[in-house]
């Protein structure tokens, strides 16, 4: 199912897909050098990890995307058994990926209600005195 426009959610989700392949290729240049896997191995599976952040933050208009890029978290967090640091980093990025999703919600929320002429403020009594 297709999502319509650009919404917080999707921007905020995109924001952080793109920045987590950006990690991925630079922790694609650490794995080469401290993994002892063959470096065609490294190069393969960081640079399809990379892409596939890259494609789910265009694919984010379908609601399946966020499923998949949610997924791609917890690989993420996985990928410390052959870089340390990447406990910590898919770990930082999985916090952010819920952030995104989280604050997206309640700002599409919050336009909705001032759309609708709802105010966003909670009310307040008469003022005492």
């Amino acid at each position: 199912m297709r999502t319509g426009g650009l919404t917080g959610v999707r921007v905020l989700a995109a924001s952080v897909l793109v920045s987590e392949a950006l990690v991925v290729l630079f922790g694609l240049l650490v794995a080469r050098g401290l993994s002892g896997l063959p470096v065609a191995v490294v190069v393969g599976v960081g640079g399809a990890g990379a892409l596939t952040c890259l494609v789910l933050a265009g694919l984010l208009r379908y609601r399946a995307t966020y499923l998949v890029a949610s997924l791609v978290q917890v690989v993420l967090v996985a990928s410390g058994a052959v870089v340390t640091a990447m406990y910590f980093m898919g770990g930082l990025f999985a916090l952010l990926w819920v952030a995104a999703l989280v604050v997206g919600h309640r700002g599409e929320a919050i336009q909705a209600r001032l759309r609708a002429g709802v105010s966003t403020r909670p009310e307040t009594g008469p003022p005492a005195g």
